[in-house]
C-alpha cells in the first residue's frame, strides 16, 4: 500500500493510502439485493437519485449529443438507461447482479447482459459513443482495468462519465456496508483515468450541501462503530423537496465553476 495526498474542504491536504495497482484481487463487491429494492423503490421520489440522474443527463446531453451509443456499467435499477432511451440514445447495460438485469429486462431493455465488468466487455470496439460508470469503480478491486475495458469500446471522440464517493477521510460503515473499497480523492480518480489512458475534460465535486452535516455524521459514527444498515436516510416531504431545489441550483452553478469540495466527484473523460 502507498500513499499519496488527498484534498480537504479547507485547502489542506493530507497522506493517505491509495491502492496498489500491481496485482489486485479480481472482486467486485456488488449491491446486496436489499440495497437494489431500495434504489428501486426510490428512484422517482428520493431527491439524490433524481439529482443524480438529472446530473448525468446533462453531461450525456453537452458532451455526447443524441443520437449515439450509451453503455452503463452497472445499471442499478435501470432509470438513467430508460430516460436515455428517451432522449434518443441506443442503450446497452452491463450488470454483475442477475436481479437487475432481469429488472431491466422486465422495463423492456433488452441490450442488458449480466457481465463481469472486471473481463473483458461483450461489445465490438469503439462501437460506443458514451459509457456511464456511476458510483461503480469503489466496488470494484481493480478499477483501472474496467476503465480500460470502457476506453477499447469507445469510439473516436467518446467519453466515460463517472460518478465515485468522495474523500476516504470519510471512509466509514455506510462504504463497507454498500462494498466500497475507496472513496476517492482528485489525485486517485486522476490517476486511475490516465493509467487506463483516457483524458479529464470535466472534473469536480457535486453534492456540496450536504458534506457539513455527513462530515458530522461519520464522525460520530467513528467514534461509536456498530453495525448500521447501508440504507438511505429518510427525510420529510418538505426536506426532500428543498434538498432537491438544493441540487438543480448547485447543478445550475457547475456549468459556470468547479465545485470546490461534496460528497462525491463526477468527472467526464474522453479517449
Amino acid at each position: 500500500m502507498t500513499t499519496a495526498s488527498i484534498d480537504l474542504p479547507n485547502g489542506a491536504t493530507v497522506p493517505v493510502p491509495v491502492v496498489n495497482d500491481a496485482n489486485p484481487p479480481d472482486e467486485i463487491q456488488a449491491m446486496g439485493t436489499d440495497h437494489l429494492k431500495e434504489l428501486i423503490d426510490l428512484e422517482d421520489s428520493y431527491w439524490w437519485h433524481r439529482a443524480k440522474r438529472e446530473l448525468v443527463l446533462s453531461l450525456v446531453k453537452e458532451h455526447f449529443p443524441a443520437p449515439g451509443r450509451v453503455l452503463e456499467g452497472g445499471i442499478g435499477s435501470s432509470r438513467t438507461l430508460i430516460e436515455l432511451q428517451k432522449c434518443g440514445y441506443k442503450v446497452a447495460g452491463l450488470d454483475i447482479m442477475p436481479e437487475a438485469v432481469a429488472h431491466a429486462h422486465a422495463r423492456g431493455l433488452d441490450d442488458v447482459q449480466e457481465h463481469n465488468l472486471m473481463e473483458p466487455w461483450p461489445v465490438e470496439p469503439q462501437s460506443l459513443n458514451a459509457v456511464l460508470l456511476l458510483d461503480v469503480i469503489e466496488h470494484i478491486s481493480d478499477p483501472i482495468r474496467v476503465l480500460e475495458h470502457a476506453a477499447n469500446a469507445l469510439a473516436p471522440g467518446g467519453g466515460v462519465i463517472i460518478t465515485v464517493p468522495a474523500y476516504q477521510w470519510l471512509y466509514g460503515d455506510w462504504d463497507r456496508e454498500l462494498g466500497h473499497y475507496r472513496r476517492y480523492s482528485r489525485y486517485d480518480f486522476k490517476r486511475q483515468v490516465s493509467k487506463a489512458g483516457l483524458t479529464i475534460e470535466k472534473l469536480g465535486f457535486w453534492n456540496s450541501f450536504t458534506l457539513p452535516p455527513a462530515m458530522a455524521i461519520r464522525s460520530y459514527q467513528k467514534r461509536f462503530p456498530k453495525d448500521r444498515p447501508a440504507s438511505f436516510p429518510r427525510v420529510s416531504p418538505t426536506t426532500n423537496q428543498l434538498l432537491g431545489w438544493m441540487a438543480a441550483k448547485e447543478r445550475q452553478l457547475m456549468k459556470y465553476i468547479t465545485v470546490p469540495c461534496g460528497l462525491s466527484l463526477v468527472g467526464v473523460c474522453k479517449k
